[in-house]
């Protein structure tokens, strides 16, 4: 249990929320949402996103003798706050465990949502689901984000959530209801006994900002060996497209765990009516193996990116999760695994996408990197984009470690300069005291293939 993200500030009140441990048991931490004085330090409230009292109107959608002492749906990510109208919005995540809910059956509202909370009480105002009963690890990771749009001739204040599932959702600030629609599609059932997968999912209209299938036969590989590796590990898998359920044979996940959409967010350009997103198009396996026939000898290594191998306590299941990778380790998704995609909110379309990096690590062979900076592969990427007046985008985010400028109108890159480390932050542009306009982004790496650093990087216009 710890705290990841800055408290919202907003009318003499801190709100605050947590990030708890994934997929360790069912009755994790409590992800309760507290506000505090910010004159006296006195803790006022409490919201719990996993109902307590059989008053609540979404206390029914938790179902089963413990769901109710199900842990997480917490808010790591960074609330957004409103003073105008008092309210703050709370990006929430999975419930305890991630990858199976047998203990938590149906919906599981509050949890996956974007709730609106009053921030002198902590009452609900407003809530919206992004995912039904989440058995993907699917949080909310991205932080709302608080915007004016144009409807129909008229202004309209809104909150932009984009999702791991890679969904942009736009909602009318004052009420949560859908500006641009939502629809409720038929996704597959599970396999897993004592598991039941929502029937629906919330599908936003909206172009998808990351594909939402992966078909064996475009699987990527930098031979005919990569290729057919690709193939024949897919072909064992479960692949159903997105909200494919955790099975026991293994399932692709697509968009995985670090999205779709990140904790990186989004940036909205108000004169281009533009959201601009960074996200990863990559897969990973996620298998349940019965605890009464895993060999702890088989757990490797833990990693974001790596394999990993987790106890979720409290069921009877191990949870394995690895990238779906050739031999090489190169993604076996068609490229680019990662890139920089732009919704335009004046037509519903998308506006471009274009690669965001390159899928070029320090130590790589030679002839890897050149080739996937030749094929503009993208990059894995964890960071958040900035945009300014002059129709310029800025993010760092990737793993060949470099800040780079887009057009915000067409996507074109017009310019880059490297790294000493992963810029793994959302970068700031600020008019300094000599008039000069700059753009500073912490260079800290987070480790592994991100790299490590501890540099703050400032550029600046020319004089």
């Amino acid at each position: 249990y710890e705290v990841t993200s800055p408290p919202a500030v907003i009318n003499g009140m801190l709100v605050v929320g947590s990030a708890i441990a994934d997929n360790n048991r069912t009755h994790a931490a409590s992800g309760e949402i507290r506000g505090y004085d910010a004159k006296t330090g006195a803790l006022k409230w409490t919201f719990d996103p996993v109902p307590q009292s059989p008053a609540d109107p979404q206390y029914g959608t938790w179902q089963g003798d413990s769901a109710h002492r199900t842990g997480a749906a917490n808010a790591w990510s960074v609330i957004a706050a409103d003073p105008a109208r008092g309210l703050v919005f709370v990006p929430t995540t999975s419930p305890s465990p991630d990858y199976y809910g047998g203990e938590r059956l149906g919906t599981n509202r509050y949890a996956n949502s974007v709730v609106a909370l009053r921030a002198s009480t902590g009452q609900v105002v407003w809530h919206f689901q992004t995912i039904h009963h989440d058995i993907w690890d699917y949080d909310n990771a991205a932080p709302p984000a608080l915007v004016t749009v144009t409807r129909n001739g008229r202004p309209v204040p809104a909150v932009l959530q984009a999702t791991k599932s890679g969904m942009l959702y736009v909602l009318n600030r004052d009420t949560g209801e859908p500006i641009f629609p939502v629809e409720e599609r038929a996704v597959p059932a599970s396999t897993i006994a004592g598991e039941q997968a929502s029937p629906t999912q919330p599908f936003s209209t909206l172009p998808p900002l990351s594909p939402h299938r992966f078909n064996p036969d475009s699987a990527f590989g930098l031979d005919t060996a990569g290729r057919a590796a690709c193939r024949a590990e897919l072909a064992a898998l479960r692949n159903e497209g997105i909200f494919t359920p955790p099975s026991r044979q293994g399932t692709v996940a697509y968009p995985s765990n670090i999205g779709g959409a990140h904790w990186g967010g989004l940036t909205y350009d108000p004169v281009r009516e533009l959201v601009i997103v960074p996200v990863n198009r990559v897969a990973v396996a996620i298998q349940l193996i019965p605890i009464d026939s895993f060999d702890a000898r088989r757990a490797g290594a833990d990693a974001r990116l790596g394999a990993q191998y987790t106890r979720m306590r409290g069921t009877p299941w191990v949870m394995h999760r690895h990238l779906i990778t050739a031999p090489t380790g190169i993604p076996c998704t068609p490229p680019p695994f990662g890139a920089l995609v732009a919704i335009s909110l004046k037509t519903g379309t998308k506006a471009w996408e274009v690669p965001l990096g390159a899928f070029a690590i320090p130590g790589m062979p030679k002839a890897i990197a050149d080739q996937m900076i030749a094929t503009a592969s993208g990059s894995v990427n964890l960071g958040g984009p900035v945009s300014t007046a002059g129709g310029v985008v800025f993010i760092a985010a990737t793993l060949d470690r470099k800040l780079r400028a887009f057009d915000t109108e067409t996507g074109t890159e017009l310019w880059s300069a490297p790294l000493p480390a992963a810029g793994k932050a959302t970068p700031m542009t600020y008019r300094g005291a000599d008039g000069r306009q700059y753009v500073v982004i912490a260079a800290g790496g987070d480790g592994g293939s991100f790299g490590t650093g501890d540099a703050v990087m400032a550029f600046a216009l020319r004089r």
